[in-house]
Formats: C-alpha cells, structure tokens, sequence
C-alpha cells in the first residue's frame, strides 16, 4: 500500500487532527464538552431523569440514549433544522443510535439504577469525522456526570466498563490514513469509523469501498491505524475527565 499522500495539513498518515475538550460547556446538563476535532466541533451534554422507558420497568438497571443534530449552520451549505422537515433525516437517526449503542457499552447499567441517561451530541460545525467527534466527547461528558453524580451521593459506585473512543480510518490514492477530514473523506476509495474499547475490543465497525474494493491486508492496515488512534483518544479523554 501506498504512502506518497501528501495530506493538505501535512499530517503523518498516523497523525489525528489537533483535539481538545472544554468541559461544563453547558451548566445546566450533569455533564458536558465541547469537543473540538480540527475544524470539526461537537457540543456533548448529559442530562440525568431518575425514570427509565416504560419497557425497561420491569427490568433490572438504567438506559442510556442519544440525540443527534448538526446546526443549520455547520455545513457550508445551510442544513435546514429537522423540525422544520418534519422528520429526523436518517443519517441523524443511524448516527444517533450509534451514539446510544456505543455509550451503553462503557458503562454497566445495573450500576446507575432505573436512571435514563440522554446524551445530546450538536455539531457546531462540521469538517469530517462528526459521529467520531460525538462518540469520543460523549465518553468525556458521561465521565463527568459519572463523577458528579458519585461526589453528589446519587451514584454508589462507579459504572463505567471500558473507556470507549471513535476514530476515522480510509484509504485515499492508495494510502491509508488516519483520522479523515472532509477533504479526504470526500476522496476516499475506501472510508471506514471504528468505535472502539481502549483495550481493544470492537463496538462497530463500519466500512464501506467507494466505487473500489480492499483486501484482507489493507483491512487489517486500516484497522491497526484505528487502534493507535483509539490508544490516543483515550489518553486525551482521560485527562478530560480528570480536570472535572
């Protein structure tokens, strides 16, 4: 495989974007970030109700579940607002559930009680890479509800399993890279989001060949790469964490 690409910011093929957490963005949610992903920007926030849905009653332990939206203006283009369509379009409906998906394989959920845990991801502006974004600042956002609700009595015990992190991997004129931005994203013979424990076991793999096939070697290329960056991501998240 390739590695001539030269990548427009002059990233190595290894290198993530520059990322960074601003936390308690947002007061009046248990838990917040404002996760900030080179030009892409993500505001993560956790919200706490002591209830859990009417099928889950009967059952043992809390939920976790998410929403999803990008900013009319995120894009460069205006992205008209769902509530004005009428109907959450199905990128923000697969994205959101992904989100949902990801979170409650961080955290045992016969730890939290019968609590729902709503994490709202809004992207604030978009340059590739915003369900990786949100997956990875959802992570930080719970890790401080998590911590705020244990020094406030309302939890006993810390939930959380494994840190859970989402990266970007593809192969774009024949060169794996890491950590796509929207430029190469657009490019990509072959695009693929890992989400990922930091210990190494797969959430969700989705990948797809753009008009191309890959082959069991370049797979496995593609899915070290996303490894390394998860390794990476969770250091960051958990330094986010810890500065509250």
């Amino acid at each position: 495989m390739s590695n001539t690409y030269q990548r427009q910011d002059n990233r190595a093929v290894n290198e993530l974007r520059n990322i960074s957490f601003q936390n308690n963005i947002a007061p009046y949610a248990t838990g917040s970030t404002l996760i900030e992903w080179g030009d892409t920007r993500v505001i993560c926030g956790v919200s706490v109700e002591e209830s859990v849905p009417r099928w889950m009653q009967d059952q043992d332990g809390g939920w976790i579940t998410a929403e999803y939206s990008m900013l009319p203006y995120s894009t460069l283009d205006r992205k008209k607002r769902d509530v004005n369509r009428g109907k959450l379009d199905g990128r923000s409906t697969e994205i959101q559930r992904l989100i949902g998906r990801s979170m409650r394989s961080a955290i045992d959920l016969k730890k939290v009680g019968s609590k729902t845990f709503w994490i709202d991801c809004d992207v604030l502006q978009a340059d590739g890479g915003t369900r990786t974004a949100s997956i990875t600042g959802a992570y930080v956002a719970m890790g401080l509800a998590v911590n705020k609700m244990i020094a406030e009595g309302k939890l006993e015990e810390n939930p959380f399993l494994d840190p859970v992190a989402a990266v970007s991997v593809g192969i774009v004129e024949g060169t794996a890279l890491l950590d796509l931005c929207y430029v190469e994203d657009v490019a990509a013979e072959v695009d693929m989001n890992l989400v990922m424990t930091t210990t190494g076991q797969y959430i969700e793999i989705q990948g797809t060949g753009e008009e191309a096939t890959f082959s069991p070697d370049q797979l496995s290329v593609l899915l070290g790469l996303g490894r390394e960056g998860v390794d990476l991501l969770g250091s960051l998240q958990k330094d986010a964490i810890s500065r509250g």
